[in-house]
């Protein structure tokens, strides 16, 4: 139960990347506003043991009792990770923040001045700056067939959503924002289950905010708050560039399975295998996902059941 003096649970996940975790609770630091309460929950998801050895030393070198690093045995992706961290969060308000970012202009201050007036969104997400700070897409639609195959521009157009690349002054309803920042109530968050765990990586957020939508909690994307994204460092360090494909459309049609049936995913996979073959004809390396699209891209297939328990 969270407990009443906490505003906010800041959750953070080191994988094999103590230097960007420790500049990122360095910002937090730094560019958070000191009235609020908050905490760190820093989850180690098993990394090796010289890379975990090196946040201890970090966080201690720190010295601040707002931070709290949580072990996990076992390296059970962003869903997981996030889950991990929150049952140990006491705070009225969670935000997930990936490791490989850094705040901007107090981001976390003016979320949660959005989401104390307003009562009826679930979440809310900040600007994201790339590492040459320049502004970058902060917000997607849910994944569908329409968007795999037609594309962002026509569901865009469609089902006149907001185009991703406008500049937006105003705080607007989108579908959802981007997994690297999510600055979520923590009561929506626990009544709809929070991430689901089946996933390793990717389309998390997509899926968590597509579940609140369906029970009229909506998301929203804050332009006035920002944030810097070094974009997938953990993910680009320790997992190949055809294993990520591999695991993204596994993610993906997962994903599209659960939140809109059998059909739709089926349908789809017929056009991702008549894609894929013919791209595998030109682009050899294509040919391993174009296997697992053959036979499903089974969820048992993930990264997720080729982790070891560690000691």
């Amino acid at each position: 139960m969270a407990v009443k003096n906490i505003d906010i649970s800041i959750i953070t996940i080191n994988y094999n990347s103590t230097g960007y975790t420790i500049r990122c609770i360095e910002s937090i630091l730094q560019n958070t506003t000191k009235t609020l309460n908050y905490e760190v929950l820093v989850v180690d998801n098993a990394s090796e043991l010289k890379d975990l050895q090196t946040l201890e030393q970090g966080i201690k070198s720190l010295n601040n009792s707002r931070i709290k690093l949580l072990k996990s045995r076992i390296n059970t992706g962003f869903g997981g990770g996030n889950m991990f961290g929150v049952q140990h969060a006491q705070g009225r308000y969670y935000v997930f923040l990936n490791n490989d970012t850094l705040l901007i202009d107090d981001p976390i201050h003016r979320c949660y001045e959005f989401m104390e007036r307003s009562t009826h969104v679930a979440i809310s997400g900040p600007q994201i700056y790339d590492e040459n700070h320049k502004t970058t897409i902060s917000f997607d639609y849910f994944t569908s067939f329409a968007r795999e195959v037609f594309g962002r521009e026509l569901v865009s157009f469609l089902w006149k959503k907001p185009k991703r690349r406008f500049d937006y002054k105003e705080p607007i309803e989108i579908d959802y924002v981007n997994g690297s920042f999510m600055f979520t109530r923590a009561e929506d968050f626990n009544s709809v289950g929070g991430f689901d765990t089946n996933i390793f990586l990717y389309f998390e957020e997509s899926d968590l905010c597509h579940r609140l939508k369906k029970i009229g909690k909506p998301t929203y994307f804050l332009p006035s708050a920002s944030y810097l994204h070094f974009q997938d460092r953990s993910v680009r360090k320790n997992t190949t560039s055809i294993a990520k494909k591999i695991e993204l459309k596994t993610s993906m049609f997962y994903v599209i399975r659960k939140n809109y049936g059998y059909f739709h995913y089926q349908v789809l996979r017929m056009v991702f295998i008549f894609r894929y073959g013919c791209t595998s004809l030109v682009k050899p390396k294509y040919f391993a996902l174009f296997k697992h699209i053959l036979i499903g891209l089974p969820i048992g297939k993930s990264l997720k059941h080729q982790q070891a328990i560690k000691n």
